[in-house]
């Protein structure tokens, strides 16, 4: 473990301060000038509701982002993450500001295809009971597809990759439905299920369960040979083999596959929720489309991304969690 002295930590803090502090002062003004264009600038059109909330808003992560400056040295040991974000924090007010301008104040990007940012605070603001329920909905549908898809993808990959007699029947299978787009058989689906919701949840297990089957085969199929004898050696039968030795030193590869998968079926999500669901995130896009209410289809775009980024994190945590026997050897 490396030690520093005294003089070294108070070195190295005499260098941080200055640029952190610079970095500080920087994105808390960019915040206040956002706030200010927000509040003073006159808007071209029409006065859109909710701009004095939103200006506050703005200042009040301005003041967060002073105090947080000022106390670097406080936090900075518990919370040295925080310190990566200063590029982020800096860039997205100048990016809410053009934001800002295009739309509410200069009309270069014409009403209603484009809305401010105060527009989507309205709608979370007035139209949040929809949006929860359609979040609940597109959550359920899309957690039953994802389990259904993962379970039968990691079970068929294993037992490819396990064995060669299982491979030798379902490898051709999977190289031929495998790269089929999933809402390609959309028509069909709907034809062969009983309602629209088993046919959505269908599709979105065969978008996740591809790229976690290829994986999971070969996670398997690229473990070292000389594990398995070594276990055999010590009296290890086929079930030690594959629960204490396959599955382990292939979940790398199942994650990854996962990560795939996941990102692959909200895509399939929200093709299946505009044309055969009655609630949803997809339902409520394509409303919003119909009555031309660009910012609810702009609002609940940003509640698709932030859904999306948080079942990802969510997905690195577990995999964290899982793998942190082998942190030394896997990198992430």
């Amino acid at each position: 473990m490396q030690m520093f002295s005294p003089d070294q930590v108070i070195t190295e803090q005499r260098l941080v301060l200055p640029r952190v502090w610079l970095k500080g002062a920087i994105a808390t003004l960019a915040w206040f000038a956002s706030a200010a264009i927000t509040r003073y600038w006159p808007d071209a059109a029409r006065n859109w509701p909710y701009s004095t909330l939103w200006a506050e808003i703005n200042a009040t992560l301005g003041v967060l982002l002073l105090i947080m400056t000022l106390s670097y040295s406080r936090w900075s040991a518990h919370w040295p993450q925080l310190r990566h974000a200063a590029g982020w924090l800096i860039a997205l007010p100048l990016l809410l500001s053009a934001w800002q301008l295009l739309t509410a104040k200069l009309l270069l990007l014409p009403v209603p295809f484009f809305a401010p940012p105060q527009a989507l605070l309205q709608v979370f603001h007035d139209d949040w009971p929809r949006l929860l329920d359609s979040l609940y909905h597109s959550l359920s549908l899309l957690m039953s597809g994802v389990v259904l898809g993962t379970v039968a993808g990691f079970i068929v990959g294993l037992a490819i990759g396990w064995s060669p007699k299982v491979g030798y029947w379902i490898h051709p299978l999977l190289r031929i439905l495998g790269p089929v787009p999933a809402t390609a058989l959309l028509p069909l689906c709907f034809f062969l299920f009983p309602t629209s919701h088993d046919a959505s949840v269908f599709l979105i297990a065969l978008a996740t369960w591809f790229p976690v089957t290829v994986l999971t085969w070969s996670g398997v199929a690229a473990i070292d040979k000389a594990w398995y004898d070594v276990a055999r050696t010590l009296g290890a039968n086929s079930r030690f083999l594959i629960l204490r030795v396959a599955i382990p030193a292939a979940l790398p590869s199942v994650f990854v596959g996962l990560f795939m998968g996941l990102g692959a079926s909200f895509s399939v999500l929200i093709v299946a929720e505009m044309v055969g669901v009655k609630s949803g995130i997809g339902f409520y896009l394509q409303w919003a489309q119909g009555w031309a209410a660009y910012s609810n289809m702009y609002a609940a775009l940003l509640l698709m991304a932030l859904l999306c980024s948080g079942l990802i994190t969510l997905l690195f945590l577990v995999r964290n969690r899982v793998l942190r026997w082998q942190k030394g050897t896997v990198k992430w």
